[in-house]
């Protein structure tokens, strides 16, 4: 699909994934379609507020990386990085357990601007948030880690 900005190789979002932030809370990005990117992330005690339900703050985490390696995907990061810039989430509905699948499709993919749209949702596929991401595109390749 047009969408997209070279193939999709598993293992490059593992090895964004797989440290920092996205490790600590065990963020996965598993799948790639003609327009959308999927992820997911524990309910667990890494990613709990202390009412025993998802930290709201993890379901942004999740959003937000969803948004930002789509964004990743759709640029030629030879010579253009994405950075969020802005991020609205609406909590629904409260996990205790389990795994949250969380799946960004672009609203908006512009030059300068790409907007997402992020739907998280329990394993049973009820919805527990929803968010909105704008990413801002900016000159300049990705710096290498």
């Amino acid at each position: 699909m047009a969408l997209w900005f070279g193939e999709f190789k598993p293992i490059d979002h593992k090895n964004r994934t797989d440290k920092g932030l996205n490790a600590t809370v065990g963020l996965e990005i598993f799948e790639r379609g003609d327009d959308y990117l999927r992820g997911r992330m524990p309910v667990d005690d890494r990613t709990r507020q202390p009412y025993g339900i998802l930290h709201g703050g993890a379901s942004c985490v999740l959003a937000e990386t969803l948004a930002s390696m789509g964004s990743a995907l759709v640029i030629d990061q030879s010579r253009q990085r994405c950075v969020g810039l802005e991020l609205n989430a609406n909590h629904i509905r409260g996990v205790s357990s389990g795994w949250v699948i969380g799946t960004a499709r672009p609203l908006h993919v512009g030059r300068t601007t790409h907007v997402w749209d992020v739907r998280i949702e329990s394993e049973e596929g009820k919805l527990v948030c929803v968010a909105r991401v704008t990413m801002a595109i900016l000159d300049g390749g990705m710096p290498v880690s």
